[in-house]
């Protein structure tokens, strides 16, 4: 399927002509027999690329499987399924105007986006730290002071970071990158002394690296923070869905079966395995699911 797919319209007109935005998610999807989902290039192995072809990872199974539903509910066996790239920057703009109707991927659920969108149930935790090159003499904030610390724009670990560089008067020169490849590769050619990031998705980046044994993880969690699909405001009947296929994943056991797929087994396109395993945060969220925010 192709990467890129034109913008889709969002708007509903009333009886005066004046346009409305789509407040039911499920009727505009039935409507135009058509789903726009949300892919990251980057987000190492939540939503990436591992070449040409259609992106893949943990939350594209998780989207592929909320996508099965609404073709069941709707009733569109053979509804259109399109993919869109979205950053960090416009994956929010992209969601309230209409063009994609489901993010799922690496975006951090708090109180700050929830004005905007809404949120399904967390499905993963994780935090700020530190990608650096290995020797390099930096295993913490402080021994970044003065130095160049490379980190995508649109995400929350840019405030976190701002906020600590702030408390801590260490002079961090902060560069701000379109996506988190591109980060990655400041730290690689030495262009910037460090990536601030979620630590899952610098694990995920070290282990797709030209040289994974060249790079490190390292640094203190500047703040622990869910991960969760967003999906636009008040929707309640499309919320109910997407937070029903992600409860009914982690009460069969399908949701374990995935994480251990993503994080602990082989990856593409390297064959690199991640090895994470699975955070308390996540398996307290599997036994009572929630999606409550960051604050």
């Amino acid at each position: 399927m192709n990467r890129f797919i034109p913008l889709a319209t969002a708007v509903l007109v009333t009886a005066l002509g004046a346009p409305v935005q789509a407040a039911d998610t499920l009727a505009k999807v039935a409507g135009a027999n058509k789903i726009t989902v949300a892919y990251r290039e980057s987000s190492v192995p939540f939503s990436y690329l591992a070449g040409a072809q259609q992106p893949i990872g943990f939350a594209v199974d998780i989207t592929n499987a909320i996508v099965a539903e609404v073709k069941k509910q709707t009733g569109k066996a053979s509804l259109e399924v399109g993919w869109q790239s979205v950053t960090s920057a416009n994956r929010i703009p992209l969601l309230a105007n209409g063009t994609i109707d489901l993010e799922c991927g690496s975006t951090t659920n708090n109180t700050a986006r929830a004005k905007d969108v809404d949120f399904a149930i967390n499905h993963f935790y994780t935090g700020t730290r530190l990608l650096v090159k290995k020797g390099g003499g930096i295993q913490n904030y402080a021994d970044l002071k003065g130095k160049k610390v490379a980190i995508t724009t649109g995400t929350t670990n840019m405030q976190v970071v701002r906020r600590y560089n702030d408390e801590k008067n260490l002079g961090l020169e902060i560069v701000a990158t379109k996506d988190h490849a591109d980060a990655a590769l400041l730290v690689e050619t030495d262009r910037a002394s460090a990536f601030a990031m979620d630590d899952i998705l610098l694990f995920g980046l070290k282990a797709n690296a030209k040289d994974p044994a060249a790079l490190e993880v390292v640094g203190d969690s500047l703040q622990v923070e869910p991960y969760a699909c967003m999906l636009r405001k008040d929707d309640p009947k499309f919320k109910a869905l997407v937070d029903g296929v992600i409860t009914g994943l982690m009460k069969s056991g399908e949701f374990e079966k995935l994480y251990a797929k993503w994080f602990t087994q082989p990856i593409p396109p390297r064959n690199q395995a991640i090895g994470l395993p699975m955070s308390q945060e996540l398996k307290d969220n599997i036994k009572a699911p929630s999606d409550k925010p960051a604050t």
